[in-house]
């Protein structure tokens, strides 16, 4: 039985998180000891909302020992799981933070070569279920999926009634827009590459997200825009929310953590400006933790306090 928000992630990943005094060439770094988390867009969206304390589940691909330890890492965090196995090996990610400079590298490993029984699968379990009421689809799509995966599971929201959110870049971001969603969260420079243009600026982006609405890209977009805070456009209306000031230590989920916190509100009756809000502080809270980590609730519930009496 699936929760009534279910997440998608195609692409997963373990993280790996480590610590190093300095990184410099051709010398035996010693490195903290790491820590594993599971990772990927919806992953990380199903563990920001069980943070929050939300419920759903997470869809996501997993194979060979890789995707058995990653299954593992969510078993901890208690995330209700639909595991869909594949015979590529689950990818894994390595984020060192050099602690002299306080900068953080990421490094992106490529994901698995995708089968089409094996993604095909994804959609087959989204067109059985019922009850469902929102779908965040985050992350990027690994080998052998089709450019146009995103644009088919938004004709399959539309067949079985669910708000589809897609939270990716590029081509599949734009045949996702062709078919039509409920919502989209670029940022300026996806935004642009949605549009067909070369730049978009801050003062563009209103007009750019009512371009997009009255086609029928979407019903709604939120648009990043880093430390200037985020903005929320529908058909009638739209809203900004800056960003709170907080000491930084890692950028990894926070975009994830953005939308787990925008879906928690919206699922919780909040208005369209408070949805914002709520999303801003949970993606704001969760810069505020090293590695991996995402937000605490009491973070959150505080900077969503400090943001509202702007």
């Amino acid at each position: 039985m699936m929760q009534k928000i279910v997440t998608l992630t195609l692409n997963p990943a373990i993280d790996k998180s480590t610590t190093v005094p300095a990184i410099l060439p051709d010398k035996k770094l010693r490195c903290t000891q790491p820590k594993f988390e599971p990772g990927g867009g919806g992953v990380n969206v199903s563990r920001a909302l069980q943070k929050l304390g939300g419920k759903s589940t997470a869809i996501y691909l997993a194979g060979s020992y890789s995707g058995k330890h990653f299954q593992q890492l969510l078993q901890i965090e208690n995330i209700d799981s639909y595991i869909i196995d594949i015979e590529g090996h689950t990818r894994e990610n390595l984020i060192v933070m050099d602690s002299g400079a306080n900068l953080q590298y990421r490094f992106g490993m490529p994901g698995p070569l995708v089968q089409e029984h094996e993604w095909k699968k994804t959609l087959d379990v989204l067109l059985e279920s019922d009850g469902i009421e929102y779908v965040i689809a985050s992350g990027s799509l690994p080998d052998g999926v089709p450019l146009d995966y995103y644009g088919r599971l938004a004709f399959i929201a539309k067949k079985k009634g669910f708000r589809l959110i897609v939270d990716t870049s590029r081509e599949p971001l734009k045949q996702a827009a062709n078919e039509g969603v409920f919502m989209i969260k670029p940022n300026l420079g996806e935004l642009s590459n949605l549009l067909g243009v070369e730049e978009l600026h801050e003062e563009d982006a209103l007009n750019a997200a009512k371009e997009i609405i009255n086609e029928g890209g979407s019903e709604v977009v939120v648009i990043s825009m880093g430390a200037s805070g985020a903005m929320l456009v529908t058909k009638d209306a739209h809203f900004r929310s800056s960003s709170p000031a907080v000491k930084r230590r890692s950028t990894v989920g926070a975009g994830d953590s953005m939308v787990a916190g925008m879906v928690m509100a919206m699922s919780s009756g909040y208005n369209w400006m408070e949805v914002l809000q709520f999303g801003v502080a949970t993606g704001t809270a969760t810069t505020m933790n090293p590695g991996t980590e995402l937000c605490k609730k009491e973070d959150v519930m505080r900077l969503y306090e400090l943001i509202k009496k702007r």
